[in-house]
């Protein structure tokens, strides 16, 4: 009987200690522009938001879709 056996490495930047740095940074950073988003959104008046169709509400949601994409 024959056995075969493929193990590939790869020295993808994305994995490892140095992929997983990058994923936490990024996290961070995604992070600060979610708080930064919610916050220039809440500094508009209420008029000022329903202009735009938004609600008082409705800003976590906003900020998170605007950031994280859902």
């Amino acid at each position: 009987m024959a056995y075969a056996n493929t193990t590939v490495f790869s020295a993808n930047a994305t994995s490892g200690i140095q992929g997983f740095a990058a994923r936490i940074a990024e996290g961070f950073a995604n992070r600060r522009l979610y708080k930064q988003t919610v916050r220039e959104l809440n500094k508009l008046s209420s008029r000022e938001l329903a202009d735009l169709g938004l609600s008082r509400a409705g800003i976590p949601a906003i900020a998170r879709e605007s950031v994280y994409g859902h």
